[in-house]
């Protein structure tokens, strides 16, 4: 709609002629809305009013959530380097420990393969990537059990340690699970 609440811009109103007809030095010419073939009206792409730049404004996308960008953080950096560390220090017994301690590190491997895909997924806001997040967190935690649960790892834990550990990393892979099923702001930015 013209500012005048008429069909064309700035007009005479027994005339409904421009006022200014002719182009402008620019070579645009004035403002107004046209009916196109289809009787659809169609505004001068050079006028835009408030109405169409407030609701442009109101889709804009909504801000990522500080804690999904630091678990996007953690699955990017983080976990990378504690595979990186523990596999360091692991590789040398490979070959005393056998299949087992080689099933893990393969495991762990193939968890932090996942939590970078997820990582990268949150980072660039795919939609699938709150399940791709939950997926590695799923699978970050079964990799967890069968390490502390299993005699493959080897370990310099004192006894009853291995659960204590277990327990907390659980409520970690838990705490962060249920943050991402709940939260209405990694829904609304995600989905």
């Amino acid at each position: 709609m013209p500012h005048d609440s008429g069909f064309d811009a700035p007009c005479s109103r027994l005339s409904r002629e421009a006022v200014d007809r002719f182009a402008t030095p620019g070579g645009k010419r004035p403002a107004w809305i046209e009916f196109g073939p289809d009787g659809v009206s169609v505004m001068h792409e050079y006028q835009a009013h408030s109405c169409i730049l407030t609701a442009v404004n109101d889709l804009a996308p909504a801000r990522t959530p500080l804690p999904a960008l630091v678990l996007a953080v953690l699955l990017l950096v983080w976990q990378p380097l504690s595979l990186a560390t523990t596999m360091s220090a692991l590789v040398d017994q490979l070959s005393a420990r056998g299949a087992g301690l080689g099933f893990i590190l393969l495991l762990r491997l193939m968890a932090a393969g996942l939590g970078i895909a997820a990582g990268l997924a949150m980072f660039q806001v795919k939609p699938g990537a709150v399940s791709f997040a939950k997926a590695s967190l799923i699978a970050s935690a079964a990799v967890d059990v069968v390490v502390y649960v299993t005699p493959w790892s080897p370990n310099n834990r004192p006894p009853g340690d291995a659960t204590i550990i277990l327990v907390a990393s659980l409520i970690y892979y838990g705490a962060w699970f249920v943050y991402l099923g709940r939260s209405k702001r990694v829904r609304e930015r995600y989905m």
